[in-house]
């Protein structure tokens, strides 16, 4: 190597750094705007409570919909799987219907396991 690409390596550190620092600020400055603009939201549903009092509903609402599709997506799932059953031969069925059972047994302890 000559004394000029010895003399880049270390401009190209440098440049790094840089460019790290000036990520780190614009994260900082992003994260001070975001605190003020939540500031003002609070100040502004301090002021009026009903507002805060409908978006709690709102929020409830939306949460309670998306357990509502969660539990869609089960049931589908459920009626996938008889489907599937039905569909296969009688002599595989009930070996079938045991490692589906199982199977959903499995995750239902886990997801029972998590929420408790």
């Amino acid at each position: 190597m000559s004394d000029g690409d010895k003399s880049i390596i270390p401009l190209i550190k440098n440049m790094t750094e840089i460019i790290n620092a000036e990520d780190l600020a614009l994260e900082a400055a992003r994260e001070l705007i975001k605190d003020e603009i939540k500031r003002v939201i609070r100040a502004k549903l301090d002021e009026n409570p009903a507002l805060r009092n409908e978006i709690k509903e709102a929020i409830s609402l939306y949460l309670e919909s998306k357990a509502r599709q969660a539990f869609a997506m089960v049931k589908l799932t459920k009626c996938g799987a008889k489907l599937g059953l039905e569909l296969i031969p009688p002599g595989l069925k009930q070996e079938m219907t045991r490692e589906v059972v199982s199977v959903f047994q499995e995750e239902i302890n886990a997801i029972l396991a998590k929420g408790l």
